[in-house]
């Protein structure tokens, strides 16, 4: 590894959705830091958080149509069968549910865990539990955004949290989206669950950490050869 490739690796890019975010925290540690110089390095270290939140890394996502990867960095907090989002229009029946969560320190741009037509987008406000309780899927404001695969329909739902209270969608109805590529943020800390049809066998477990466009959540069909890959 040479000397661009280690400074391209320590400088993460920063997503433009948080640049006014560091502004106004910069701007804020200027500000006390006139007065107290305690309160300049405590809001420095935020600002440094602030940062850090909003890092947009590139990812190698596994380029195959039987494979479903993560939509966030986190932890995965539930995986089994669940009633998916009503507005989502996916009917009353069960189908699996993998949920993963996004605590203050995680990278939270999501990307798509499967390629495919966007058929729907809803948001639906709602109370701003903590994401990481089984009830957030149901309580929570959130945005759903239903994907026809190659493999059938897929429902990835971005779910605000405690701390969160704005979720970023950049798709649209009606288009194409690749698997791994981005598609909304959510700031700050939250959840992204996956509905699946149950053909899908989930490949991870309750409290592994997942990352982003790379880790393999479930799979369609049976074993196949190594994947092509994607940097995004």
């Amino acid at each position: 590894m040479d000397l661009v490739d280690t400074i391209k690796k320590t400088f993460v890019p920063i997503h433009r959705e948080g640049y006014p975010f560091i502004a106004a925290f910069a701007a804020v540690t200027l500000f006390l830091g006139y007065f107290s110089s305690i309160l300049f390095w405590v809001c420095l270290i935020l600002t440094a958080w602030c940062v850090y939140f909003f890092r947009d890394p590139e990812r190698v996502t596994p380029v195959e149509d039987r494979l479903v990867v993560s939509p966030a960095d986190g932890i995965i907090t539930a995986v089994g069968p669940a009633v998916p989002p009503r507005e989502l229009g996916l009917g009353g029946g069960e189908m699996t549910r993998i949920s993963v969560f996004m605590d203050v320190f995680s990278c939270h741009v999501n990307r798509a865990p499967v390629r495919g037509r966007i058929t729907r987008i809803e948001h639906r406000p709602g109370q701003f539990l903590n994401a990481a309780l089984d009830k957030a899927s149901a309580d929570n404001e959130r945005n759903g955004l239903v994907i026809e695969s190659p493999n059938g329909t897929v429902a990835a739902v971005q779910i605000a949290g405690l701390v969160a209270r704005r979720i970023v969608c950049w798709a649209e109805t009606g288009g194409t989206i690749g698997i791994g590529e981005r598609f909304g943020l959510i700031r700050f800390g939250s959840r992204v669950d996956v509905f699946l049809p149950s053909t899908a066998t989930p490949r991870v477990a309750v409290g592994q950490t997942a990352v982003g466009g790379e880790t393999i959540l479930a799979e369609f069909g049976g074993i196949a050869a190594t994947p092509l890959v994607r940097v995004s």
